[in-house]
């Protein structure tokens, strides 16, 4: 690890006192990931995991991004299922889009009235740059109605003409490893203790549990009802909309506001920093 300049080390050690109070509260170890899910995370992420001494049974992963690519989020799982059985999510402010698919795979998430997760549109990495995938499929199909109906105009006949079969067809792949890895997830780790129909008292069957989280992937990546890629989407509505079991900081005594203590003071640092993304736990500080 780099050497630590007097401000970074007076910072790990305030961080540290707040992160050994959430293992306390959590009786897990902490991982907390800050900024966007791209190539180089995971690699990140290992080294920090690896890192830890007299590990707990449990793992609760304090996540906060604006998304990424479903790529480097499928390596974060592998890492982090190989060492935990169990992993619960933390969501103090939003994890979006790819922190969304990230999130389905821990065993319990809890949230916040102000926490939020987001729509899941998957991104395509280039050139350093992160492109949305459904946004370019949901413009592409609906200039190939209008093609078909014969009602483009020339500006879009020219818009269409300069679309990239072959992006279209990585769009199409990330969108589909998008839906196919939230389904796996949810299926295998959140909805393992669904065993009962609530209503009928009947079993739950394996595949009664992937249909359920078919349909939730299928309303998580409809733009049509989101229409924002940056919408965050409550705890309520997630309930609600969703039918899917979110936990409340409420519910733990102290978590509210140990949470916000910790989350605070990361998020004031990345920022005066300028980092592009911070990892910590309670061996693991790099800048």
């Amino acid at each position: 690890m780099e050497k630590l300049l007097p401000v970074d080390r007076y910072m790990k050690a305030n961080l540290n006192v707040h992160l050994d109070k959430l293992e306390d509260i959590l009786n897990a170890d902490v991982l907390t990931i800050f900024g966007p899910i791209r190539t180089g995370l995971d690699k990140t992420v290992k080294e920090a995991v690896e890192l830890f001494q007299n590990r707990r049974t449990t793992i609760a992963v304090i996540l906060d991004t604006l998304g990424g690519t479903a790529e480097v989020v499928e390596r974060l799982v592998d890492v982090i299922r190989h060492h935990y059985d169990e992993v619960d999510f933390l969501i103090p402010d939003r994890a979006m889009s790819a922190g969304t698919i990230f999130t389905m795979a821990g065993d319990r998430i809890f949230m916040g009235y102000f926490s939020g997760l987001g729509p899941i549109d998957p991104q395509i990495e280039k050139d350093g740059r992160l492109f949305p995938a459904l946004g370019y499929l949901t413009q592409y199909e609906r200039l190939c109605k209008k093609a078909a109906n014969q009602e483009l105009n020339t500006a879009e006949l020219i818009l269409l003409e300069k679309l990239e079969l072959v992006e279209l067809y990585e769009f199409e792949q990330a969108r589909e490893l998008s839906h196919e890895l939230l389904t796996n997830w949810l299926s295998t780790y959140k909805f393992k203790d669904w065993n009962t129909h609530s209503s009928t008292r009947k079993p739950v069957t394996d595949k009664e549990k992937v249909q359920r989280a078919e349909e939730v992937a299928s309303v998580l990546s409809n733009n049509e009802r989101w229409h924002s890629h940056a919408r965050t989407i409550s705890r309520d509505t997630l309930r609600s909309e969703l039918r899917l079991k979110i936990e409340n900081f409420e519910d733990i005594c102290e978590l509210p506001t140990a949470i916000d203590e910790y989350f605070g003071l990361i998020k004031d640092y990345v920022q005066r920093e300028q980092l592009l993304w911070f990892v910590h736990t309670r061996d693991y500080f790099v800048v």
